[in-house]
């Protein structure tokens, strides 16, 4: 019998179709649902492979139900859906899809930046609802972005992409990182600095560190309170590393301008979450990744990640 695989989401066939000579696929129908849990477990028990993606729960309850499960391929940078405790556990390799996706995210990331500064969402809809009935001085005036500084939390290979486009528009870049770039410090002019001295500098703070417990609710009341009121906070990494309670009280009472959000704390977001009531506040559903050319390179390396373990070579991208 030919090795199962199991893939969580309908993917795109040009991706899936070198897998069908070799492997016995089977695939969810939906792109855009996700997979009953039942389904999951049921399916999971009779694979070799699972690929998943990031709004996949796959928890000690998946790793128990999946007794031939020899490897998770994780349609993502971050894997903090996947309880790696339990991989190690049960001897199943976890992959991801790093590389691949830099460029688009940090372009995802800038143009989230100029549109919250320029208020382009809310300008559009007053087009849209026959609400521009003439120019008027100061409706839809936003913050310049050309000669800003900008403040990067998390300057990995994304965050160095977006620091270099931020030097496009005559940007100061500042970054706060576990390890110092030094050489992207000389080569660029990227500065160094504290947390809490960026968040006090910078004009646009911009998140991009990873998910991980040291950064849940990284960015609270207490950080908010140290921005400029006239700054304006983006967030293209994980939902969780910003309290939007915190976030929500700031943007109402005028502690910070705005906020760009590609992701929230539940995902996806519910249509109470208090942050969709605020005209100050410019959201996308978690499209930091979503080129066409991008999409398909992380499908791919999904799928040379399960082949290469299947057919006993070392993957690589393990997180595990």
């Amino acid at each position: 019998m030919k090795p199962r695989i199991y893939i969580t989401r309908k993917l795109d066939e040009r991706a899936v179709a070198p897998l069908l000579e070799k492997f016995d696929v089977r695939m969810w129908d939906s792109e855009s649902v996700s997979v009953p849990r039942d389904i999951l477990i049921k399916e999971v028990a009779e694979a070799d492979a699972l690929w998943t993606v990031l709004a996949d729960s796959v928890n000690r309850e998946v790793f128990e139900a999946g007794t031939k499960l020899k490897i998770v391929a994780n349609m993502a940078v971050g894997y903090n859906n996947v309880d790696l405790e339990a991989a190690m556990e049960y001897g199943v390799i976890v992959t991801n899809t790093p590389g691949v996706l830099n460029e688009t995210t940090a372009d995802l990331a800038f143009a989230l930046l100029l549109a919250t500064a320029r208020q382009l969402i809310s300008a559009e809809d007053a087009i849209r609802s026959g609400n521009w009935t003439s120019w008027a001085p100061m409706r839809f005036t936003g913050m310049d972005v050309g000669g800003a500084t900008i403040g990067i939390i998390g300057m990995g290979r994304i965050g160095e992409a977006v620091a270099r486009r931020a030097k496009g528009f005559d940007m100061r870049v500042l970054y706060h990182n576990r390890n110092r770039k030094t050489e992207a410090e000389v080569e660029h002019g990227f500065e160094f600095m504290e947390l809490e001295a960026l968040l006090k500098e910078a004009d646009f703070v911009v998140i991009l560190t990873p998910y991980t417990p040291e950064t849940v609710g990284m960015i609270g009341a207490r950080e908010l309170k140290l921005m400029k009121n006239t700054a304006v906070l983006i967030n293209v990494a994980r939902g969780g590393i910003v309290d939007e309670s915190a976030l929500y009280d700031a943007l109402k009472d005028g502690e910070i301008w705005a906020a760009g959000l590609d992701v929230f704390e539940t995902e996806p977001v519910p249509l109470d979450n208090l942050l969709l009531t605020l005209p100050n506040v410019t959201v996308l559903p978690h499209i930091g990744s979503a080129s066409i050319k991008t999409r398909l390179a992380m499908m791919n390396l999904n799928a040379q990640a399960i082949t290469d373990l299947l057919e006993g070579r070392d993957p690589e991208n393990q997180v595990f």
